[in-house]
Order: structure tokens, then sequence, then C-alpha cells
């Protein structure tokens, strides 16, 4: 608990058997009062392990929904529990769960409804392995978002999130993609809500076990991305009316 709030990890995982444990065990448990798993149809022993290693609350899905249908998952899960403050941490242990404490406070103080850990802040990607085409990506992505969707963040394509339960009670997340666009669908919603957004400096590490996209699902989820960021727009300018912008019911 925090100031009386509920603090919750959610662990988003696919086939994360050989990292799950090192990320597991640096979570500061004096902060954090349940961790919930989606395993979504792996194809190792990772919801196996998760229940060895003690986590609370495994859910497995039979059939593999993709990662966004893998974060509602989560999130419904965590709303369930009476989560006030809610952190995606991604299991394969590429962003670092030692930023949680960081992340709880700005929430818990009430100074932010989102904290980001953004690997853009300082040069925390490069030097932690990012190839370049996707730094240059992300860049790009970014400039090109922060103009259509009227904010200013250094990167919308963090993996490490935190929300408040206001905010994951005032989107409408489950009308998003199942796919990875998921995270920017996600963001424009709170962008989109007013919902105040901090970012945190995030060191990250790219290796062989981390995991990360293909150079054509990169693609895809670029193109997804600008999809987004044009549907924002014309939300935003009155001529758009897209679903996923309505209040939850």
């Amino acid at each position: 608990m925090y100031k009386g709030k509920k603090v919750i990890v959610v662990l988003p995982a696919y086939n994360a058997a050989l990292t799950l444990e090192k990320t597991y065990r640096e979570i500061p448990f004096d902060l954090v009062d349940e961790v919930i798993l989606c395993d979504d149809a792996s194809s190792d022993d990772t919801s196996k392990l998760a229940k060895e290693i003690g986590i609370d609350h495994v859910i497995v899905h039979e059939k593999n929904k993709g990662y966004g249908g893998n974060q509602k998952s989560l999130y419904n899960k965590s709303l369930e529990l009476g989560g006030d403050i809610v952190i995606m941490l991604h299991p394969d242990y590429q962003y670092t769960p030692k930023l949680i404490p960081a992340m709880v406070n700005i929430i818990g103080d009430e100074l932010f409804h989102v904290v980001l850990g953004s690997r853009i802040l300082g040069k925390g990607a490069l030097d932690g392995g990012m190839p370049m085409y996707k730094y240059i990506a992300n860049r790009l992505l970014t400039f090109t978002q922060n103009i259509l969707v009227n904010h200013k963040l250094s990167e919308y394509h963090t993996g490490y999130r935190a929300f408040s339960r206001e905010v994951l009670m005032g989107i409408n997340f489950n009308q998003n993609s199942d796919d990875f666009v998921f995270d920017n669908e996600m963001l424009s919603q709170i962008i989109y809500a007013d919902f105040p957004i901090a970012e945190v400096s995030c060191p990250t590490k790219y290796f062989e076990e981390a995991s990360s996209i293909n150079f054509s699902r990169s693609v895809t989820y670029g193109l997804g991305v600008l999809r987004v960021s044009f549907n924002h727009f014309l939300q935003r300018i009155g001529i758009g009316k897209f679903k996923m912008y309505n209040k939850p019911e």
C-alpha cells in the first residue's frame, strides 16, 4: 500500500520463462500489494514458473489473444481486485523494476495520473542496445504523434507504464486492438480524456532473451500508430466519431 492506495503490478507474459523470476525478484514488495501475470498461450513453462515463484494471480489464455488482449485481461483483473495504482512491467527484464517506487510515488501523491518509463530521455535507448532503425523510427513517429495529438512526450512506445484507477475506469481500453498498437490507442485515449502524464528516464536492455518484434511487425505497428494519431486528430477537431474515445459504460 502507498498512503492507503492498493498497488498492483501486472505482467503481460509470452514465453517469458527465462527472465520471469529475475524480473519478479526485483519488484519492491514493501510497496507492491499484489502481482498479476497473464500468460498469453506460451509454449514454454511461463505459467508453471509463475505459480512456483509465488505470483499472486496467474491468468492463462488457452489461445493467444495478442499483446493488447493480454493487457485487457490484466487491467480488468486489477480493477476487479481493487487496484488504485497499476504498473505494467514486462517480465522479459528489459525494463528495471527498480523504478516502481518512483512511479508509485508520482501517482500516489496525486501529481499525475499516468507515468511512462521513457527510454528516450537521456541516452538510455542507444546505450541499452536499441537497434538504430528502431531508434530512428521511434523519434520520427513520436514527432508526428506530438503534432497530431497536440501533446508533448519524449516517446509513445515504451512498454513501462503506470496508471491510476481513475484512468483505467475512465477510458474504454476494452474497445482497443488486441495487437501491439493497443499501447498507442490507450495513450491516445488518455490524452483525449485530458489525464496528465509524467515521464521518468528509464534505462533499458536489449539482449537475446528479451522480447522484441521483428522488422515486418514493426512496420505494421508503425502504420497502426499513424492511423491512431490521424484518428485522434480528426476526433480532436470534431470531424471524427470513433468509439474508442467514448466513455466506458
